[in-house]
């Protein structure tokens, strides 16, 4: 879906001269989407608040160069994408984040409780990085397989063998019971 024309004069009227009403609207129409975005694929708060920042600054300097055959939220999006990814690079490299291994910890071990199930966000959160990111960009943006393989550089078959894995480990851990006990689940 190329740009809207009320899309197209904010951007123009932003670089023309750094129309700040113009940024404004711009960031006023996007930013709960991105927001939104971004909560779905990370877990914490904090690093949610840094990847839309962080997106949003990347976007500002490479505004100049959309070229409008996308919409753009869905340009918007791509840097929330890859900020989210250098996130979960930062946070594997220093230890603090074990989003595959976690996952294969939590099917092996029996639950305690087999009368509630697994919200859809305690699943979308639980699945793997790039699961989660094919999900949301398709199921919740709406986006074409063609179209998220552009964003995430692979290709539009990858995306739809990982939308079909991801369904089915979201079907899987819906069938598992929530484990209760205290805060950190013990």
């Amino acid at each position: 879906m190329a740009i809207a024309d009320e899309e197209r004069a904010l951007v123009d009227r932003f670089l023309a001269d750094r129309d700040e009403r113009a940024f404004r609207e711009i960031y006023r129409q996007h930013c709960p989407a991105l927001y939104g975005f971004a909560r779905h694929l990370l877990e914490r708060d904090v690093a949610v608040e840094d990847v839309v920042q962080e997106a949003w600054l990347r976007a500002v300097r490479r505004l100049p160069s959309f070229d409008g055959r996308s919409s753009l939220r869905t340009w918007l999006i791509g840097f929330v994408v890859n900020c989210c990814r250098e996130s979960w690079r930062d946070a594997r490299r220093h230890g603090t984040e074990q989003v595959a291994d976690d996952l294969r910890k939590d099917a092996a071990q029996p639950a305690e409780s087999h009368a509630e199930k697994l919200d859809l966000e305690r699943a979308l959160a639980r699945l793997a990085p790039g699961y989660r990111t094919v999900v949301l960009l398709h199921d919740l943006q709406g986006m074409t397989h063609e179209e998220i393989g552009e964003l995430l550089e692979i290709a539009p078959g990858t995306s739809k063998s990982q939308l079909a894995r991801a369904r089915q480990v979201l079907r899987s851990l819906w069938a598992m019971p929530v484990r209760h006990g205290g805060e950190d689940g013990k």
